[in-house]
């Protein structure tokens, strides 16, 4: 019933554009589809990537012969077996973009050999609660040339009473910011995450921010908080956080990211500070790790060995998790675990190269994980934000 038959590997388009790998896994009862997204701000300890073609022609000949005839319900035989093939630390060897295409489609193929939803075959009776939307409304840093620096302004319905609810007062915050964006005279398109990426200053972004959040409290009544992906490793020069107009030591970045947290009530910041500085992470945690999330992407970058090393330091009170980042659903779960066991809460992410695969809004309910982290409109994000809908029908 579970037993893999034929796999199949093609090439597709991500939402920049770019191609991807995308797999599909058959047992006699079931399918499993998925495809690999990829970053623009990647950290530099993350799983390394292939070229598409490269990768996959490769995998034809060395990895799916030695997948056929594996039992799909064997998620962690399964990945080890492409860790075995592949032969390095990183997947340098096959590709993180084959391996986690393949790790999740299997998955996937096993849940409906079962006649069951992902979520619950991966968190069987106790998948009950779901994660908030965290939405990327304005959008600079990588993401957006000569908008914000801050990269990523977002917002989290706290107020919400549902998962619905929810999704639609992001997209009400996102599509009133765009109002007062045309109130101040700013015209501005999207960067890659769907976020408006207007040229203004970091300022300006929060205060529009600020008021939009206002007027979708008094329409819809529900509160609305704010967040931010600073990305910080995008500033660091090495000695010191090199702003447009101002230069930033170590601990004044920790004393301005900690200012923003009290003025704006910030209930989440991620990648404040430079992808490999535990102490400093460490220093901003002990200032505000009591009312805010501080949340490691590049510090952690999904990998149990970082996530080990930022719980030693008490470096951060959360953990993002791309399971590209590590290359399979298995080490995916094992960094999960790892944090929540150490009571540290868990944000699973999209990336800015994204498709239409919605995985990643099963595993977040699965995995018991706070937020959701994705766009608030554009299709490859709201793929993920409807099926968060769909899911809470479920349960």
């Amino acid at each position: 019933m579970t037993i893999i038959e034929v796999i199949e590997l093609r090439k597709i388009l991500d939402s920049r554009g770019n191609a991807t790998v995308e797999a599909d896994i058959y047992t006699s009862d079931g399918f499993g589809r998925s495809a690999a997204p990829s970053g623009a701000s990647t950290g530099m300890f993350e799983a390394k990537v292939l070229p598409v073609d490269e990768a996959i022609n490769n995998a034809l000949e060395n990895v799916i012969p030695a997948l056929i005839g594996m039992d799909s319900a064997d998620q962690e035989g399964f990945d080890e077996q492409l860790r075995d093939i592949d032969g390095t630390a990183n997947f340098s060897g096959i590709g993180a973009n084959i391996s986690v295409a393949l790790s999740l489609a299997n998955a996937k193929a096993a849940a409906s050999s079962m006649d069951m939803p992902l979520f619950r075959y991966l968190g069987g009776a106790f998948a009950k609660e779901m994660p908030l939307p965290l939405g990327n409304v304005i959008g600079g840093g990588a993401h957006a040339a000569n908008a914000t620096e801050i990269q990523e302004f977002l917002v989290v319905p706290g107020g919400a009473s549902d998962t619905e609810e929810a999704v639609f007062a992001n997209a009400a915050v996102h599509r009133h910011v765009r109002e007062l964006l045309k109130k101040h005279g700013k015209s501005c398109g999207k960067g890659d995450e769907g976020a408006w990426a207007p040229q203004i200053d970091d300022a300006l972004a929060f205060e529009l921010i600020a008021e939009a959040t206002g007027l979708v409290a008094d329409e819809m009544n529900v509160e609305v908080d704010m967040g931010l992906d600073v990305a910080a490793s995008q500033m660091w020069d090495g000695t010191n956080y090199k702003y447009r107009s101002k230069v930033r030591s170590t601990e004044d970045q920790i004393a301005y990211i900690a200012e923003l947290v009290d003025k704006y009530n910030l209930v989440y910041v991620e990648d404040p500070l430079f992808e490999d500085d535990f102490d400093a992470f460490a220093e901003l945690n002990n200032q505000i790790g009591d009312r805010c999330l501080v949340c490691g992407d590049d510090l952690f970058v999904t990998q149990v060995e970082r996530i080990q090393q930022g719980i030693e330091k008490d470096a951060a009170n959360c953990v993002l998790i791309k399971p590209n980042q590590v290359g399979t659903l298995t080490d995916t779960f094992e960094a999960v675990r790892l944090a929540h066991t150490h009571g540290m809460d868990t944000v699973m992410s999209h990336r800015s190269g994204e498709t239409t695969d919605t995985t990643i809004a099963h595993l977040a309910t699965a995995f018991s994980c706070v937020f959701l982290k994705c766009g608030v409109v554009g299709g490859e994000r709201i793929a993920k934000l409807n099926e968060l809908i769909r899911i809470e029908e479920q349960l």
